[in-house]
C-alpha cells in the first residue's frame, strides 16, 4: 500500500514522513485523482434529483485523498526540494490543472448546482450551508462552468498552462536563490558583527565550502547589507538581490511574466471582465480596482515625503564619511543602519543576542495562551526535515491542533515566509483537527539569533496559524484562512502587535550568554523607533502594490518590466529605493494567481489590525479577556463563513478609516 495514501497510524494523524519516498508521490497522485474523478461522476450522475446532501456536501466531501497527496507533496516541494521534487511539480501542475478545469466543467455537475441556487429559497438552509451553496456556485461560475464551446476549451488550456507558468516562475527563483553566493575573504569580514559572521559561515557550510559566503537568503543578506562598510560588496551583493529571475538564460522569468500577464487578461475577457483586476477584486473586500488604488495613493503621499526626508539625512551621513555621490539601493541599510544607532542608541549587534528564536517561539506561545487559553506540549514525531519542530495545541486539557515550526534557511527551501494546514479544521464528513506548518528562513546559529524584523516575522506567521488553530466551523472550504485574500492578513498583522508588549519584551527578550532581560532604557528606545525607517518601509511596499494593481487594471503589457518603469516614474518613486518585489521575483504574483492583483491586501489588513488593536488599548489591557474573546469569536473561529466586512463589524462595531494606520506608521500629518 501506498503509504500516502494507507491510514495513517501515527500520532495525531500526521503523515508519515519517515515512510515516504519521492517515488511514492506520482503514483499516490494518480489513484488519488482517479477516485476522485469516480467520486465526482458519482455526484454528477446520480439519478435523484439534485439536494444540498447529495451534491454541495458530497462535493464538500470528495477528494479526500487527493488532499492527503497534495497536502504532502506541497509542503515538501515548497520547503525542502530536490531536482527529483521540482520535476514532480513540474508535471503535477498542468496535470491538476486539468483535473480541476474538467471538474468545473462538467455540465451535469454544474446544472446540479445551479438548479440548487435557483431553488435556494425554498432548501431550508442553515446559514453555513447557505453560504456554501453560494460559494460553490460562485467557485464555478468564476472558473468557467458557464462557458461553452470553444470558449470553455480555451479556458482549459488557460488554466493548464497558467499553473505551468507559474510553477516554472517558483523553480526559477529558487534555482537563482541556490546557484548565487559571494565568497568573503577574511579582511571582507572586517566590521561585521560576529552574528552575521556566524551566519555567513554556517552559509558556507550549506554550500559545502570553507570560506563563509553571503546569499540572496534575506536573512543572511540585509544583515551583510546593513554592516559591512565595504560599498563595493555591498553593491554586488545588492544587485544580485535585486537580479533574481532576470540574470538571462533558462531561469530569467521576464517571458513568463508577460505570458502570465496576457493569458490572464484573456482569462477574465472569456469570462466578461474589463480585465482581471476586476475579476479577481469582485470577490474581495476591496471590491474595485479604484478602491484599492484610492488607499494606496492616500498612503503614498505622505510616505514617499517621509523617505524623501530620509534620503536627505541617510545623503549627509555619506558625505561625512567620504563618499562623493548619490545614495543607492545599497547604501540605504548601511546608512539607516548607523542612523538607528545615533538616533535612537539601537546597535544590531547589540540588540540581536536579546532575540533568541527559542524565546521567540516562546513569547508567541505565551500571548496565545493569555489570550486564547492554548497550551503548547513538545512532539517528538517524524517530520520532513530534521529543522523541524512540532507540538500539540490544547485548551482545557482537550486536543486543539498540531503546529510545526521549520524555521531555518536553507538552499532547498523558497525564500519568504509563510503558514499552510496540512489539514484544515472542519467539523463535516467528520470532525477534524488542523495540522498548521509555518515555515520561515532565519539564519542558523548556536543559539539562533533573529532581528527584531525577524521575530516580527515569527509572531506575523503564528498570527496566521492562530487563523487556522482557532477555526470552528463545519465545512473544510471555508475554514481557517478560507477568507477574502485582503482580510486574510489581518490575525498575522494584528499578531504582530503582541510582540512589542513591554511585559513581553521583559519576560523573552533575555540574553543569549547572561540571561538578563532587555535593559528598560534599551526597551524603551526599542519601542520608540518602531516608526524608524517607515518611510523606505513603506514606500517598497507601495510600489510593489501599484505595479502589481497597475499590471492587471489594463490591457496586459507586453513588456511588463517598460510598464513597471512607466509605473514608478509616474509615482515618482525615490531613486534610493527599489520595489520591495521587482516582476522578474515578484513570487507573491507571478508564482501562482494567489496575491496577484492582491498585493495591496497587506496594507488593506493593516488599516483593520491596527484599528483593532486599538480595541485592546482602549480596554486598557492588550490582554484583555473580554476583547481576545470577542475576536476569538467573530474572527478567528469564524473562517470564511461570513462576509469580512460583516466579521469585523460584528468585532469592532464599524470599519475602520485609514487613520489608524497612519497614526501607527507615523505618517499622520
Amino acid at each position: 500500500m501506498n503509504p500516502i495514501l494507507a491510514d495513517w497510524s501515527t500520532p495525531f494523524q500526521i503523515a508519515p514522513f519517515d515512510a515516504i519516498s519521492d517515488n511514492d508521490f506520482a503514483p499516490a497522485l494518480d489513484e488519488a485523482m482517479k477516485a476522485h474523478k469516480a467520486e465526482i461522476a458519482a455526484i454528477a450522475d446520480n439519478p435523484d434529483a439534485p439536494s444540498f446532501a447529495n451534491t454541495i456536501e458530497a462535493l464538500e466531501a470528495a477528494g479526500e485523498q487527493l488532499n492527503k497527496v497534495l497536502s504532502v507533496f506541497f509542503t515538501v516541494a515548497g520547503a525542502d526540494s530536490n531536482p527529483a521534487r521540482e520535476a514532480l511539480q513540474r508535471e503535477f501542475s498542468p496535470k491538476l490543472a486539468a483535473h480541476y478545469a474538467e471538474i468545473t466543467a462538467n455540465e451535469a455537475l454544474y446544472a446540479r448546482i445551479a438548479q440548487l441556487w435557483d431553488q435556494r429559497d425554498g432548501l431550508n438552509l442553515g446559514p453555513q450551508q447557505d453560504r456554501l451553496l453560494m460559494l460553490t456556485r460562485r467557485g464555478f461560475v468564476r472558473a468557467g462552468a458557464a462557458l461553452k464551446g470553444d470558449a470553455a476549451d480555451r479556458m482549459k488550456d488557460i488554466k493548464a498552462r497558467l499553473a505551468t507558468l507559474g510553477t516554472q516562475f517558483m523553480q526559477n527563483l529558487l534555482a537563482d536563490e541556490r546557484d548565487w553566493h559571494m565568497v568573503l575573504e577574511e579582511a571582507d569580514l572586517e566590521g561585521l558583527p560576529s552574528f552575521v559572521v556566524d551566519a555567513a559561515r554556517k552559509a558556507g557550510e550549506e554550500k559545502g565550502l570553507s570560506q563563509p559566503v553571503i546569499t540572496t537568503s534575506r536573512s543572511v543578506i540585509t544583515p551583510f547589507l546593513q554592516f559591512s562598510p565595504r560599498r563595493d560588496l555591498r553593491e554586488k551583493a545588492f544587485a544580485a538581490w535585486a537580479a533574481r529571475g532576470a540574470n538571462g538564460g533558462e531561469t530569467d522569468n521576464r517571458d513568463i511574466a508577460a505570458e502570465t500577464l496576457s493569458l490572464r487578461q484573456e482569462r477574465a475577457a472569456l469570462l466578461g471582465y474589463d480585465n482581471f483586476a476586476a475579476f479577481k477584486l469582485e470577490t474581495e473586500m476591496a471590491a474595485t480596482p479604484d478602491r484599492v488604488r484610492d488607499l494606496l495613493m492616500e498612503v503614498w503621499s505622505p510616505a514617499r515625503a517621509k523617505a524623501e526626508e530620509e534620503t536627505a539625512i541617510l545623503t549627509e551621513m555619506m558625505v561625512e564619511d567620504g563618499v562623493n555621490d548619490t545614495l543607492r539601493p545599497w547604501d540605504w541599510h548601511y546608512y539607516s543602519e548607523k542612523r538607528r544607532k545615533v538616533e535612537h542608541d539601537l546597535d544590531e549587534g547589540a540588540l540581536k543576542p536579546y532575540f533568541q528564536l527559542d524565546r521567540m517561539i516562546e513569547a508567541s506561545f505565551a500571548c496565545a495562551t493569555r489570550l486564547f487559553g492554548l497550551q503548547f506540549t513538545p512532539l517528538d514525531v517524524p517530520l520532513y526535515h530534521p529543522d523541524c519542530r512540532a507540538w500539540e495545541v490544547t485548551r482545557d486539557g482537550q486536543h486543539v491542533a498540531i503546529f510545526i515550526g521549520d524555521y531555518f534557511a536553507r538552499g532547498s527551501k523558497r525564500s519568504g515566509a509563510w503558514c499552510s494546514a496540512m489539514r484544515q479544521q472542519a467539523r463535516f464528513p467528520d470532525v477534524q483537527a488542523p495540522v498548521v506548518i509555518n515555515v520561515c528562513n532565519f539564519a542558523k546559529g548556536d543559539p539562533a539569533l533573529l532581528s527584531f524584523d525577524d521575530a516580527r516575522t515569527l509572531f506575523h506567521e503564528f498570527g496566521h496559524a492562530l487563523h487556522q488553530i482557532l477555526s470552528n466551523v463545519t465545512y473544510e472550504s471555508m475554514s481557517g484562512t478560507s477568507v477574502a485574500r485582503d482580510f486574510v492578513e489581518l490575525p498575522s498583522q494584528l499578531y504582530e502587535h503582541w510582540l512589542t508588549v513591554p511585559e513581553i519584551l521583559r519576560d523573552y527578550a533575555t540574553h543569549a550568554e547572561t540571561g538578563e532581560a532587555l535593559p528598560q532604557d534599551v526597551l524603551d528606545r526599542l519601542i520608540g523607533a518602531q516608526n524608524f525607517n517607515m518611510g523606505f518601509q513603506t514606500v517598497e511596499y507601495l510600489s510593489s502594490a501599484l505595479v502589481d494593481l497597475a499590471f492587471h487594471d489594463d490591457k496586459a503589457p507586453t513588456d511588463p518590466m517598460a510598464r513597471q518603469s512607466e509605473v514608478l516614474a509616474q509615482i515618482g518613486m525615490p531613486e534610493a529605493i527599489i520595489m520591495r518585489h521587482a516582476t522578474p521575483h515578484f513570487a507573491h504574483v507571478f508564482a501562482g494567481d494567489g496575491y496577484a492583483s492582491g498585493y495591496y491586501s497587506y496594507m488593506w489588513s493593516e488599516v483593520m489590525d491596527a484599528d483593532a488593536f486599538e480595541a485592546f488599548e482602549e480596554a486598557g489591557d492588550p490582554f484583555d479577556s473580554d476583547k481576545a474573546k470577542a475576536l476569538e469569536t467573530n474572527i478567528l473561529s469564524t473562517g470564511g463563513s461570513r462576509e469580512a466586512a460583516e466579521l469585523y463589524e460584528a468585532f469592532r462595531g464599524r470599519l475602520p478609516g485609514v487613520d489608524a494606520l497612519l497614526r501607527g506608521r507615523g505618517l499622520a500629518a
